[in-house]
């Protein structure tokens, strides 16, 4: 019987994990947000939004942010203005450039997918203790940090 092979590097089993936690978690996403008739590239935004909600932002901004190509990121924008989420203005700086604000509908939409999202979510961590999720959330707060900075 031959060896079985040795496992790859704990460091890239780990991001491994990480992405198979991100395919489940979408497909779950997905599918509980058609209640809402919110697609999980736009709740995606609103949460990018919610994060400074008074903050404009642009829309070459946010897809560099969000490492996605401009024009997906402009049409997804652009429906979340045609249903009130997000509101646009002319720049100021530059009249080619509009920016984006969240809503105030924008800020509700956001808060109904999070109410709807968390009961789906809410079992996984039920054994944890409230010292087991700030431990984790550090850890990945700092795996998150480091990426992003050094994209």
């Amino acid at each position: 019987m031959a060896a079985p092979d040795p496992l790859p590097d704990l460091r890239f089993r780990i991001l491994n994990w990480i992405g198979i936690i991100d395919q489940l978690a979408t497909a779950r996403a997905n599918k509980d947000l058609r209640a809402l008739k919110l697609p999980l590239a736009h709740f995606i935004l609103l949460n990018h939004f919610s994060h400074r909600p008074a903050e404009a932002k642009t829309v070459t901004g946010i897809a560099r942010a969000m490492q996605q190509p401009q024009p997906g990121v402009t049409k997804n924008l652009q429906k979340l203005v045609a249903r009130g989420y997000l509101a646009e203005k002319p720049s100021p700086r530059d009249g080619r450039s509009k920016l984006l604000y969240l809503t105030p509908a924008g800020r509700a939409a956001h808060g109904k997918a999070i109410a709807l999202l968390l009961p789906a979510l809410s079992p996984a961590f039920a054994e944890w203790s409230e010292a087991d999720l700030q431990r984790f959330w550090r850890q990945l707060d700092r795996l998150k940090v480091y990426l992003d900075d050094n994209r």
